[in-house]
């Protein structure tokens, strides 16, 4: 049967439309299922709780569980390998920080390359760190910190939760900076190096907020700076270390990635609810809490922070020649 010239475009142009309006179908369906987002670390520190915290955002939202799965362990490449073999179909999340971004350079074999395998979501928040020494050490202030060291290299202690941590490199990128010679004791977490600090078998720390700020306002640690661009709300009266270090700026990071060939229609609707929790009033309460600071954007500004921090550590792992054990 031969259809009339108006007919059959009229036909045509229907069928064109049904690959848009079938993924459009299937982006506001989504999600039919529960969906996992799997953390990096065991449950209780601050990845876990962002997680939960936007977890349960999504799932009222978006009317099915989004359930947290710790994975912890080899820095989180256990739980971001999870992601990366996981099906692209928004089902299987990952919380993304900073150690993704170090990891690239940190581990010499990886079985996957974070940036190719793991498509950019939305970025949650930055989060600074905190410059720290004991209350007897000889400064009250970065310039003051930075003349000891320089007159005492190789005197002053430097702890951290880790080789390749996050106070690691905040660590180091100082030392670069600064042009100080500090000695870098590493511990199993925050928690121990923060407790060899407090009992004075160490001069220095750079650990986050949330484990740190109750000793500064008690007295038994002594803050600095903060390690952001931008002063902290909740330690107004510390100033940034770029203020003295120019272009020093370090920052923990979180946010959302999905593995590879994720539909972009899932990912868009993704990005638009974790976008609207950042606007939310109660819900930028809860991470100021955090002394977070929100970094609501598109998955291609989130993409370009991660790209940024990559080449950023890449850097100072490298100049440092930091490995892992």
């Amino acid at each position: 049967m031969k259809l009339p010239r108006r007919r059959f475009l009229h036909l045509a142009a229907g069928a064109a439309a049904l690959p848009s309006i079938s993924c459009f179908a299937n982006a506001q369906a989504y999600p039919t299922r529960p969906v996992r987002v799997i953390v990096g670390f065991a449950p209780g520190g601050g990845n876990d709780l962002v997680a939960r915290l936007m977890g349960h955002w999504l799932s009222e939202r978006l009317g099915q569980q989004f359930i947290i799965e710790n994975r912890p362990g080899a820095g989180t490449n256990i739980a971001t390998e999870a992601v990366v073999n996981a099906p692209p179909d928004g089902y299987t999340l990952l919380l993304a920080g900073l150690p993704n971004a170090s990891n690239a350079t940190f581990y010499e074999k990886l079985n996957f390359n974070f940036i190719r395998d793991i498509t950019p979501v939305a970025g949650i928040m930055r989060v600074p760190l905190v410059m720290v020494v004991h209350p007897s050490f000889p400064a009250t202030t970065v310039p003051e910190f930075i003349a000891y060291a320089k007159a005492n290299p190789g005197k002053v202690n430097m702890a951290s939760a880790g080789i390749g941590s996050g106070t690691h490199l905040a660590g180091e990128l100082f030392k670069m900076m600064a042009g100080v010679d500090l000695v870098h004791v590493p511990y199993r977490g925050t928690g121990p190096a923060l407790a060899a600090l407090l009992a004075g078998q160490v001069e220095a720390q750079f650990p986050p907020p949330s484990s740190s700020i109750e000793y500064i306002r008690a007295g038994k640690l002594r803050g600095l700076a903060v390690t952001s661009a931008m002063r902290s709300e909740a330690l107004p009266d510390l100033p940034t270390i770029g203020e003295f270090v120019p272009g020093y700026e370090v920052s923990a990071w979180y946010g959302v990635g999905s593995p590879k060939g994720t539909p972009a229609e899932v990912i868009d609707r993704i990005n638009k609810e974790i976008n609207a929790a950042l606007a939310d009033p109660k819900m930028k309460a809860r991470l100021a809490d955090l002394d977070g600071i929100a970094i609501a954007g598109s998955p291609a500004d989130f993409g370009k922070l991660i790209v940024e921090e990559t080449d950023k550590w890449g850097k100072v792992i490298r100049a440092a020649n930091i490995k892992a054990e």
